[in-house]
């Protein structure tokens, strides 16, 4: 039995799409009632261990999604709670979608690489870890064209190797369906060409005049952004602009994975 977590939204909503019709596959949330989906729906709460040798019984192979949006501490003890009880309850293999090796530099990476360094350190779980681009979807909204028609999104003449989000979610649903062909793999899932604000800006229609980061930061802290996530969006437009996310370039695991090349980014961000 396959156990997906985190399937409220994002990432998580697109695999339980993909998995729709399978008898072997359950769904983990901590809002079972809110999940959109026909497959079996267990509560799945990790800041309430108490709640997952239940969840976890009788599970093979948990599809672990990060549960990222907190601070460190909170990520960290979240994601230990989930291994902690998938090895208690007999899990065989954990498959972790985590963030991509040039991301050390961003200022949410310490909670994925604690996550992966524990799953390694595990004595019973076989383990697969995805290291996840960040995605053209979240490019696309961070450099989005103001009321004006402008980017000023303070990325300079930086660029991503954004991967859209449906990608990663076909590439998470190969590996989980079939963990042992990828037990002990870190696969790096990045695009294949990089892009840069002045393209994205050129792809919706707009004109690209970059700020800086303390404008960034102001604009963010003014919005209903929680605190720990203003230095997560500058912490992203600063690593972009400063090089250290464009990716290798060219094929790579990602294509690798799904079997064809990924979707352009810049199709994704413009919605063709």
């Amino acid at each position: 039995m396959l156990l997906v977590t985190g399937v409220n939204g994002g990432l998580g909503s697109l695999v339980l799409e993909a998995l729709a019709g399978r008898a072997d596959v359950l769904a983990g949330s901590r809002t079972p009632d809110r999940v959109r989906t026909e497959l079996p729906v267990r509560l799945v709460d990790f800041d309430r261990p108490e709640t997952l040798a239940e969840a976890f019984a009788g599970v093979r192979t948990l599809l672990l999604i990060s549960a990222g949006a907190a601070e460190d501490d909170v990520v960290t003890a979240r994601h230990g709670a989930a291994i902690e009880a998938a090895e208690r309850a007999g899990v065989e293999h954990v498959v972790y979608t985590s963030l991509s090796g040039d991301g050390d530099h961003l200022p949410y990476a310490l909670a994925h690489r604690w996550t992966e360094r524990r799953l390694r350190a595990s004595a019973s779980l076989r383990w697969t870890v995805l290291r996840n681009g960040l995605y053209a979807e979240l490019l696309g909204a961070i450099a989005a064209p103001g009321p004006d028609g402008v980017v000023t999104a303070p990325l300079g003449d930086g660029r991503l190797a954004a991967v859209a989000r449906a990608d990663l979610a076909e590439a998470a649903v190969k590996v989980a369906l079939a963990p042992a062909e990828h037990a002990g793999r870190t696969y790096e899932l990045v695009g294949e060409r990089a892009v840069g604000g002045a393209e994205v800006a050129e792809a919706l229609g707009a004109a690209y005049r970059p700020g800086r980061l303390g404008e960034a930061r102001t604009a963010v802290a003014a919005s209903d952004a929680f605190d720990f996530q203003v230095p997560m969006v500058v912490g992203t437009y600063s690593a972009i602009a400063h090089g250290f996310l464009a990716g290798p370039g060219g094929p790579g695991d990602l294509a690798a994975l799904l079997g064809r090349p990924p979707r352009p980014a810049l199709e994704v961000i413009a919605g063709r």
